[in-house]
């Protein structure tokens, strides 16, 4: 793989900014625009509150794309970590064990995100989105490491329409459903059933299972193309001719995963390929505004908010299922919400909750503190 030193070198602002806007949602952010909806009754906030809880099945809403843009950046970031480690001469045999074991650590923190620290293994939830993220990123860069584009293009191309065929021939009957995208038909949840031990998060499917990692890694690879492309010398001179190519791929994948959907449904809990098409397109579409916005056209001050979450993001999530921060809110926020009619409470609160996530990460941000995995 060739990379330019220059630009291997170089840390993407916007994608510090981008993962921490894609955090920013779920440590608090979501609530206070469904607070706002709540308190106003204003058309954009309650459009805004329909789009930040998840879709039961088919469909989708921004807040299904939580997860897999997280994804989507982790791949932007390996070519670039990955020519970094090239630059030290670290060995092949030692990147190949940090990408597995950074895999599998993702996967045991996942499983100790869900269930706490309990010794009922039988009766656990070992699916995760850690565990999800952790073996799609480890798969996808175990492919980009071993492969030249054009392979990888059918690697990802493979996967997708892979996944696809095995679902419309193999449906299953277990639960006597005749729909083989249904949560009883579908092979995806068949093999769940089948196969993974513990709990089911949603009893008969778990939407971070074994088979549907099979198009996630496919989320992974297109950030993966995303950072090479970047990081390659095409283009170099001319950022807004590479802003324009990455919204011309953006709005191709987007395009395809709508037409996709026609015979194949978007739909999250499934990881269906048309998701990762339609998805994929508005990450790679929301990440060229960030990247022309702080990277191009050089306006950083703005982002600054996200960016201290965006360099903690394992931190605060693993932090937030611990540490009782709505505790912490209602100690600093309390008096303020008692001041106020009670329909502003959630809103307090949810500002409350947010504000000192985000102190909690500025102080490591000063201390330069960085949970890394």
């Amino acid at each position: 793989m060739e990379t330019n030193n220059k630009l291997s070198s170089k840390r993407l602002y916007s994608l510090d900014a981008l993962r921490g806007f894609d955090m920013f949602w779920i440590m608090g952010g979501e609530g206070i625009f469904i607070a706002l909806a709540s308190l106003t009754g204003w058309p954009v906030f309650k459009w805004c509150a329909e789009q930040l809880d998840h879709v039961p099945w088919h469909g989708f809403v921004f807040y299904d794309m939580i997860f897999p843009l997280f994804l989507f950046i982790a791949g932007i970031s390996f070519p670039y970590s990955l020519a970094k480690r090239i630059e030290r001469n670290d060995s092949r045999q030692s990147i190949y064990k940090h990408i597995i074991i950074r895999g599998l650590i993702l996967v045991l923190l996942g499983i100790l995100y869900n269930n706490a620290v309990r010794f009922n293994f039988g009766e656990l939830r070992y699916g995760s989105v850690l565990g999800r993220i952790g073996l799609s990123w480890m798969f996808a860069a175990l492919i980009f490491m071993n492969t030249k584009l054009n392979t990888r293009i059918i690697w990802f191309t493979g996967l997708l329409i892979g996944y696809w065929i095995l679902l419309l021939l193999f449906p299953a009957h277990d639960l006597g459903s005749n729909d083989i995208f249904s949560r009883e038909g579908n092979l995806t949840s068949y093999i769940d059933r089948l196969l993974m031990p513990g709990k089911l998060y949603l009893g008969n499917h778990d939407p971070e299972g074994i088979l549907s990692t099979m198009p996630a890694i496919g989320t992974a690879l297109l950030g993966m193309f995303t950072g090479e492309f970047l990081l390659s010398d095409y283009l170099k001179n001319k950022p807004l001719c590479r802003v324009l190519y990455l919204i011309i791929a953006a709005i191709a994948l987007m395009l395809i995963g709508k037409l996709w959907n026609i015979v194949f449904p978007i739909n999250k809990n499934l990881w269906t390929s048309s998701f990762v098409c339609w998805v994929g397109g508005l990450s790679l579409l929301l990440f060229a505004i960030f990247y022309l916005i702080i990277d191009v056209w050089g306006y950083k001050k703005w982002v600054f908010i996200f960016v201290v979450i965006g360099m903690n993001p394992i931190t605060i999530y693993l932090t937030e299922r611990i540490v009782n921060f709505r505790s912490a809110s209602n100690f600093f926020f309390g008096g303020f919400a008692e001041l106020l009619p009670e329909t502003w409470t959630p809103f307090v609160n949810a500002v409350g909750v947010t504000t000192i996530a985000w102190v909690f990460l500025y102080i490591l941000y000063k201390k330069k503190i960085f949970l890394k995995v």
